[in-house]
């Protein structure tokens, strides 16, 4: 791989070779080395609010289920059977009192312990007590659900203390989940991370819209450990359908290293992740957060135009993705008035990754 210096200053500083982001060697690096050891949003707390609930998903790689067992407790299980590595849970989400592997039956609980083994009498040195399903560390900080797979996990509290600051966790009190999309990408993750932190700099020329709201002069960047936010005072743009979903004194846009962002006005949240999915693919995941008091026709309006600035952003990073093949390109230069964002992005994936 190319080297990358995350040492210098900003003034000097160049960005992450391309073969960062188109090497296969580097995305095999990324998921063991820096997905599987920092905390990562894995879901919704809507999705396990019950006894009973679960919903699963992937992350670097490894097949998990979240459950909400009948004391109350949540638990990150690996989903994968002990007997022949089939899932225990196959649906996106539901309610159950059992997890049952589909293949041969095998039962365990919703804390992950072996319960029914069929057809395995006269089978020697086996204990249902040793076989039970990896647990993994979960925790739950506002509506968002967060997993943890590596050994050493600080408190998720811990990892997301530098957003108190910004008072972040009080203005998600109250908003209620309404809708989800994903979209799928043709470019590396850290291409649509990029866009995200470049501190509003294609702003004017990728979205209209959103430039008519936010104060450009005005927008700034705050860098903290494993974070930063960049925030913008708001101004009235002059449209009304967007003015009404796109309003307060400021916007928020909240990054936590290396792949969740939260898009916080007032009364609406947009949180973002995006996933790996290959050197050239990515899928990223929109979830949609209003205050109670926001009626159908207004949340809706605020989903389109949320759904207009993501096609803008993926109209420019498929460009960029193509662009990083060029035998031309190698790395790029940073503004030092917009892009420090992006920077501590680049430093923060050297640091995790070991050059």
């Amino acid at each position: 791989m190319t080297p990358f210096d995350p040492t210098l200053p900003l003034e000097r500083a160049r960005t992450i070779p391309a073969d960062w982001y188109t090497s296969e060697t580097m995305a095999q690096r990324e998921r063991d080395r820096l997905f599987a050891n920092v905390w990562l949003v894995a879901g919704r707390a809507d999705q396990v609010a019950r006894p009973g609930d679960f919903f699963t998903c992937t992350l670097a790689g490894e097949p998990l289920v979240i459950t909400r067992d009948e004391t109350g407790h949540l638990h990150a299980l690996v989903n994968v059977c002990r007997h022949r590595a089939a899932k225990v849970a196959c649906a996106e989400q539901g309610n159950s009192s059992m997890l049952r592997c589909r293949y041969h039956g095998w039962t365990y609980d919703l804390a992950g312990n072996l319960r029914g083994v069929p057809e395995f009498a006269g089978v020697e040195e086996f204990r249902r007590e040793d076989h039970g399903l990896p647990r993994v560390r979960v925790a739950e900080w506002g509506p968002l659900v967060w997993v943890h797979l590596g050994d050493n996990a600080p408190p998720l509290e811990e990892w997301l203390a530098e957003l108190n600051r910004f008072a972040l966790g009080e203005r998600l009190v109250g908003l209620e989940w309404a809708g989800r999309r994903e979209y799928r990408l043709g470019c590396n993750w850290k291409v649509f991370v990029d866009n995200y932190l470049d501190g509003g700099y294609h702003v004017n020329t990728v979205h209209p819209t959103l430039a008519g709201v936010i104060d450009y002069a005005r927008y700034r960047t705050v860098i903290l450990d494993h974070s930063s936010v960049q925030i913008s005072p708001l101004e009235p743009s002059g449209s009304a359908e967007v003015d009404a979903v796109r309003a307060g004194q400021d916007a928020h846009y909240a990054w936590i290293f290396p792949n969740a962002m939260l898009n916080i006005y007032e009364g609406v949240m947009d949180v973002n992740v995006v996933l790996p999915e290959g050197p050239d693919a990515c899928r990223v995941i929109f979830d949609f957060y209003f205050a109670s008091h926001w009626d159908a026709a207004t949340r809706a309006r605020s989903i389109a135009v949320a759904d207009q600035i993501q096609r803008e952003d993926e109209g420019v990073c498929l460009d960029v993705q193509h662009g990083l093949h060029s035998r031309t390109y190698t790395t790029g230069r940073f503004s030092v008035k917009r892009e420090a964002g992006g920077y501590h992005f680049h430093q923060l994936l050297a640091r995790w990754l070991g050059g």
